[in-house]
């Protein structure tokens, strides 16, 4: 029986030779959240799914327009960010590889207050909006991976929103750096200065002088465009509790392995 089993799995195989589920093109997915669902679930919206190349800067949705694609990253990072009439911008949340950039469509709501940017490039998978929602009311594992993700994030918001508003500029950007580096897997972030200042609300010198601390301290290297992380348990220390605030969501909220592979 298990012998025959194996042989209907291989026969309709979603998987990489590596282990990894696949798109309809074959190519990995390495997002967590697909990759936490059943098999079954996961043939539902497997042949819709479709590779992307996410670029620099690339806007995936913009505030207040209806929301055409939910994007699964595979890697990269992207920024929930709000803006001002008068054209500054902060942002109020991050999403790699371990989430979904669309999260309004899990409720039934097609706009976002939030511009939906890419920070860092890298590649994903998206799913048309009423495709999404069409196969959530077939897929129960989905639809409460993806309620969860929702309640992540909101508390990840208010969480940033008290740390900017009460925090040091020091914390606040070993603070960040962990979050992405989190998500991005890699000692050597791709990110400037100035990128920084407009993420924490903060103005660019002031972004300078707290990586210069951090530089001096020897948790951080600054380079040409590049942030890289040296000594990252001295990185968290240097941040504040925010940090350990939202890794202990994440914790409680933790995603769960497919239930019927």
């Amino acid at each position: 029986m298990q012998r025959t089993n194996f042989r209907i799995e291989l026969k309709n195989s979603i998987t990489s030779p590596s282990g990894t589920r696949t798109d309809a093109n074959s190519k990995p997915v390495e997002n967590q959240i697909l990759n936490s669902i059943p098999e079954t679930e996961y043939n539902l919206i497997r042949p819709h799914l479709e590779s992307v190349q996410l670029s620099h800067h690339q806007i995936l949705h913009e505030a207040g327009e209806k929301i055409e694609f939910a994007y699964f990253l595979n890697e990269g990072l992207a920024s929930l960010v709000v803006l001002t009439s008068d054209g500054h911008s902060v942002e109020v949340a991050i999403v790699g590889r371990e989430g979904i950039v669309g999260t309004p469509l899990a409720v039934g709501i097609h706009r976002g207050p939030y511009r939906s940017i890419m920070q860092i490039p890298g590649t994903g998978v998206r799913l048309k909006s009423e495709i999404l929602e069409d196969k959530m009311r077939e897929a129960p594992e989905l639809r409460l991976m993806l309620n969860r993700y929702v309640l992540v994030q909101g508390l990840q918001i208010a969480q940033i929103a008290a740390c900017n508003r009460l925090h040091e500029i020091e914390q606040r950007l070993a603070r960040w750096l962990l979050m992405c580096q989190d998500r991005v897997a890699s000692e050597f972030l791709p990110i400037t200065h100035e990128f920084l200042a407009q993420m924490l609300g903060t103005g660019r010198p002031s972004v300078s002088l707290a990586a210069g601390i951090l530089q001096k301290a020897g948790f951080i290297e600054n380079l040409r465009g590049t942030v890289k992380i040296i000594n990252r348990k001295q990185l968290e220390s240097a941040a504040c509790e925010c940090y350990k605030i939202m890794q202990q969501f994440n914790r409680t909220l933790v995603l769960k392995p497919p239930s019927n592979v």
